[in-house]
């Protein structure tokens, strides 16, 4: 007969870095449409919650504001599901307007 594991009979707590914080708050900034590639983040970690700052690079023409709103929304409901931490701020700086059309070097 095998028993069920509770999580309960093992009590610890999980921490995240604030690097592992930058890296998941990075990538879910780059699932918004209208956001570039070069997404910067800084991250204060505290024990249940965190603060962000965010450098982003929108894509011309896509409106700044819009997609502001729409990225500050996804970042606070994906660190909330990825990480368990509650965000407590997001503070947005539009770093660049880009057109992303270089998608890498191409050979000749």
């Amino acid at each position: 007969m095998t028993t069920a594991v509770i999580a309960d009979e093992y009590p610890g707590v999980t921490t995240f870095a604030p690097r592992a914080v930058r890296r998941i708050v990075a990538q879910a900034a780059r699932e918004v449409a209208g956001v570039g590639a070069d997404v910067q983040v800084d991250a204060e970690v505290f024990a249940d919650r965190t603060a962000l700052d965010v450098r982003l690079p929108i894509r011309y023409p896509a409106p700044v504001g819009r997609v502001t709103e729409a990225c500050r929304a996804h970042l606070a409901r994906r660190t909330r599901e990825l990480t368990g931490l509650a965000v407590t701020g997001i503070d947005i700086v539009v770093a660049a307007l880009t057109t992303d059309t270089e998608t890498g070097r191409r050979v000749r």
